[in-house]
């Protein structure tokens, strides 16, 4: 079994130093490596600006991968692009209201489903009954 202790000393505690609990690196590559093991440590006044070099190097990736595919020609330049316009549709609420209450939809999937069909009631009606082949 196990020996017994000494009346002295308690279980799992310490005098509380550092250098008790973390020991001193020999030669000159362990101090090396604690230096930097030591540096990946990030206090509570660095993490703001963590979130902004986390953010930089998400930027700079994005933009290298946007590079890459740039290279291929596939993908167009920023001022290329062509703006997506949406149509918008007026949408009756007694429309809603009736596709609510037949469909037992939320107002706000009747909504949608209305404008994807023009707000035109039988339309969408028609769609969300025809099965998808």
């Amino acid at each position: 079994m196990a020996e017994s202790q000494p009346p002295t000393i308690v279980e799992g505690a310490t005098t509380g130093d550092v250098e008790d609990e973390v020991p001193v690196a020999k030669s000159a590559e362990d101090r090396k490596a604690a230096a930097a093991l030591s540096s990946l440590d990030v206090s509570r006044e660095d993490e703001a600006t963590g979130v902004n070099v986390d953010q930089e190097a998400v930027r700079k990736a994005m933009d290298r991968l946007a590079g890459a595919g740039a290279a291929n020609g596939t993908v167009a330049k920023k001022g290329d692009e062509k703006k997506v316009v949406k149509k918008i549709v007026k949408v009756d609420q007694a429309d809603v209201a009736l596709l609510v209450e037949e469909l037992e939809l939320s107002k706000i999937k009747a909504t949608d489903l209305l404008k994807l069909h023009d707000g035109n009631a039988g339309k969408a009606l028609r769609a969300y009954i025809t099965p998808v082949a």
